[in-house]
């Protein structure tokens, strides 16, 4: 008797919650996205006004800022320091497409956005992703199910302001709801939260150079019980990432594009060009 297959599963409390913040913090600064994806589409390396050009509703000063941002973390490289001398995508950013295949899939899936940008789509699930602390959250409401907000405090180990303020960052982002209409109602995941553990093993995985590196830099060593981000795996760590990448590495420069692309798995396919406002 055949049996049929299961996705793959991607537990949300598997990763390192520290190693995917840090990673969300390098990929989730407004313009990010665009600047990394005007650049894999043009495939050569761009000025700063070369790729202004691109984003018209961006200024040229707010990228070049943006790009200078990007390639001290590593994200671009150029040829020389010369004033002027022209972006490119390093190894780093080029890598990012995966990340990006999942993030769009996700939003896709699970957030009621309608038409829009791929690179805008990306760059508002990062806007949701990569507050501090909202990885923990989201993985304390994961494990335990539904919980109070003082609860949420003290699990996180967050102070109640904080907690509070990342507990309304997370409903806005429609990651949270609360159970009921009460203030005191326990929050818990909604769909779009509880569907977050592939997003997460993708970051993760893509950070892994970064953690390397740090590794290999710093002479501090971390006790083996400790779980810190900067020497982080996990068994079985290699299977899961091969898996969650598995289908977005096929076609990688496909989601590098302005346009939104054919979503072949959702009722509704996106096919039409858009472009975000300032006050997004």
């Amino acid at each position: 008797m055949s049996t049929s297959m299961k996705p793959p599963s991607f537990p949300i409390g598997a990763v390192d919650a520290q190693r995917v913040e840090d990673a969300l913090s390098l990929m989730g600064p407004k313009w990010t996205a665009w600047s990394a994806m005007t650049l894999a589409q043009e495939s050569r390396p761009m000025r700063i006004r070369d790729v202004a050009a691109q984003l018209p509703f961006v200024s040229e000063q707010l990228i070049g800022k943006r790009l200078a941002t990007m390639h001290a973390d590593g994200l671009v490289t150029r040829d020389d320091d010369r004033r002027g001398a022209p972006y490119r995508l390093s190894t780093l950013g080029e890598s990012l497409a995966p990340v990006f295949h999942t993030l769009s899939d996700w939003s896709h899936a699970y957030l009621p956005l309608g038409q829009m940008a791929e690179a805008e789509r990306v760059e508002d699930a990062l806007r949701r992703l990569h507050h501090r602390h909202s990885t923990a959250v989201i993985q304390i409401l994961d494990a335990v199910g539904p919980m109070r907000y003082a609860h949420i405090a003290e699990e996180a180990g967050l102070s109640n302001s904080l907690s509070g303020q990342q507990l309304s960052r997370l409903q806005a982002a429609c990651l949270i709801t609360r159970t009921g209409p009460r203030h005191g109602d326990p929050y818990t995941l909604t769909d779009a939260g509880q569907a977050l553990g592939a997003v997460y093993t993708t970051v993760e995985h893509w950070s892994e150079p970064i953690t390397t590196l740090k590794t290999s830099s710093s002479p501090a060593r971390v006790a083996a019980a400790t779980r810190a981000h900067t020497n982080a795996r996990l068994a079985g760590d290699g299977g899961r990432t091969a898996a969650a990448l598995r289908r977005s590495a096929t076609a990688p420069n496909d989601l590098f594009s302005h346009a939104p692309q054919p979503q072949p798995r959702m009722p509704a396919a996106v096919t039409a060009r858009s472009a975000p406002g300032r006050g997004r």
